[in-house]
């Protein structure tokens, strides 16, 4: 099985998640890459993927295999709609996605996951368990939780969860 794995806030759980599946696994990484760029006189923010793998190749590899996008958070669904169908362009035979947290409310594709581990409703910042608070600590926290940045309330402490 090959793990395609969200960077850099998807590393806790993608580490817990990993050593419990029971097959051997190949982990490969996408980091996200955020740009300005002019064009035609405009300013617009882009987003690119860098990809590094565990593996020796690209995308390539991933043909006729079975494959798990895995991510913390969908929110959006952008970001992971846009890998689902990058990865798909090279044919695996299965293409799955897996998350630790599943916010309904921000939905702006018809994306579901097929594995989660809490749906939440919660326009909250999340932190802990990988994600980073605001000020960009708190990823080393083992307790996941959600709140503002004077209100913080203890969601979850990060373990294996299942649907």
């Amino acid at each position: 099985m090959d793990v395609v794995v969200t960077m850099d806030r998807s590393f806790v759980f993608a580490a817990d998640l990993a050593r419990s599946i029971d097959v051997p696994v190949v982990l490969h990484f996408v980091r996200e890459v955020i740009r300005d760029v002019e064009h035609g006189g405009h300013s617009r923010r882009e987003v690119f993927f860098g990809a590094g793998t565990s593996g020796s190749g690209g995308s390539g590899e991933l043909k006729g295999r079975d494959v798990l996008l895995l991510d913390v958070i969908l929110d959006s669904g952008i970001t992971q709609d846009f890998l689902l169908r990058r990865i798909g362009e090279s044919k695996p035979r299965s293409l799955r996605l897996a998350v630790l947290l599943d916010k309904l409310n921000g939905r702006r594709v018809a994306l579901e996951p097929d594995y989660f581990g809490f749906k939440t409703a919660s326009k909250l910042l999340w932190s802990g368990y990988g994600l980073a608070a605001s000020n960009g600590t708190g990823r080393n926290s083992r307790n996941l939780t959600a709140g503002s940045s004077g209100h913080r309330r203890k969601a979850a402490r990060g373990g294996k969860r299942g649907r």
